[in-house]
């Protein structure tokens, strides 16, 4: 009876998602914002963000740099300022995952929306048209959104190592604890460079789809 309750609770709730997100593209397009222009600027904000975690993850690795270098001084100031760069890289991962989520969203009503349109052409070239134009967009932002998944998923071991090694140091504000550190930092620094490498990629793969979408 639980189970059933739960599953009951889950399908209302992902019915008021869907509804809210029906509404906003709705209010949306009457005010002359449609679902390509908007899609348009959602990938433009995951490359921006994607971007700016691609700084913050480079900051946290310079502090990391910074406190197994460490040679004397306020051992309690080098913790505040690693973790301070792990909660930084923490909420920019999370930013790059919502940027994602709003993108599938978008995305899915726009093609649905599309092929539902394309039923509608009486003319049967243009019709074509518009259905290689779907299909092209289609392959191009599967390729984005894998690229996109695949990067964020990059982050998830770091953030592991960042966070295992704030807490170490929390525990151990000691000398002894700095050198125990040192053995994981080129682990991280592998790690936070090829993760930066697939962000890239993903950053490239966003602009060629903005440009696509300007077409």
């Amino acid at each position: 009876m639980k189970l059933a309750c739960k599953f009951i609770s889950y399908l209302l709730m992902l019915v008021m998602v869907i509804g809210c997100e029906s509404t906003y593209y709705s209010a949306m397009e009457t005010v002359g914002q449609h679902k390509r222009d908007i899609m348009l600027d959602r990938v433009e904000n995951a490359q921006e963000s994607q971007q700016e975690a691609q700084q913050q993850f480079k900051s946290a690795l310079d502090q990391l740099s910074q406190l197994i270098a460490f040679d004397g001084g306020d051992l309690a100031e080098q913790y505040e300022a690693t973790n301070d760069q792990y909660e930084a890289s923490k909420a920019a991962a999370e930013d790059v995952s919502d940027r994602i989520e709003a993108i599938e969203n978008v995305a899915q009503a726009l093609f649905d929306e599309w092929r539902e349109e394309i039923t509608h052409y009486s003319n049967a070239s243009l019709k074509q048209q518009s259905q290689s134009k779907l299909r092209s967009t289609e392959k191009y932002y599967n390729t984005l959104i894998k690229t996109m998944h695949r990067a964020h998923k990059r982050m998830a071991p770091v953030l592991i190592a960042l966070k295992d090694n704030t807490l170490y140091l929390k525990h151990n504000l000691n000398a002894r604890a700095i050198g125990a550190l040192k053995g994981e930092y080129q682990t991280i620094k592998r790690d936070v460079e090829i993760l930066i490498k697939e962000m890239n990629q993903a950053i490239e793969q966003s602009q060629k789809f903005i440009d696509l979408l300007q077409e």
